[in-house]
């Protein structure tokens, strides 16, 4: 079976359920984060940081800045569950942001730099956060309502899922 280069861990999964095991793996997928980027970001060129991490997609520069504009929407998406009733979001469009001057000449470490605060931030406040809190809901324009949970569960996915995408390219290349 080919390996799905968008998917290399497979895509996100929400049963509509949240074990405290789940909730703690992904509140620690969330804080450990920045360092598996760099880990997986670790040696690599300009050269190499600017191929596509597939035929057709983003080239590492601009995933790693996605990663930054993605996560601070997270972010600041959480901190309105947590101090307002069923907030409506905004959402945003990651593919023209990711095709700004910013995403794809930045060097990553301006990136990554803003990921190591805003993850320090974010693990601090997740563990701080009772039962009752990640059962708070935010209001997705298209999704609907979305639980914390939900919320915490996607990201804890989401690091996990691109910095496989930077291991996955570097594994194919050789690097």
């Amino acid at each position: 079976m080919e390996e799905d280069l968008r998917y290399p861990i497979g895509k996100f999964h929400w049963d509509g359920r949240a074990t405290a095991a789940d909730r703690a793996g992904a509140v620690e997928d969330i804080a450990a984060f920045p360092a598996g980027l760099k880990t997986a970001l670790a040696g690599l060129s300009d050269e190499q940081i600017d191929t596509p991490y597939r035929p057709g997609g983003w080239t590492v520069r601009q995933l790693v800045h996605h990663l930054a504009d993605s996560h601070l929407n997270a972010y600041v998406r959480l901190r309105l569950g947590l101090t307002e009733t069923e907030p409506l979001i905004k959402t945003w469009e990651e593919k023209d942001w990711a095709q700004l001057a910013d995403a794809r000449s930045a060097p990553v470490d301006a990136s990554v730099v803003l990921l190591q605060g805003l993850h320090e931030r974010w693990g601090l406040l997740l563990r701080a956060m009772s039962d009752a809190d990640f059962e708070r809901n935010l209001r997705h324009p298209d999704r609907g309502l979305m639980s914390l949970d939900l919320l915490t569960r996607l990201y804890g996915w989401h690091g996990r899922h691109h910095v496989a995408h930077i291991t996955a390219l570097r594994r194919r290349m050789g690097w």
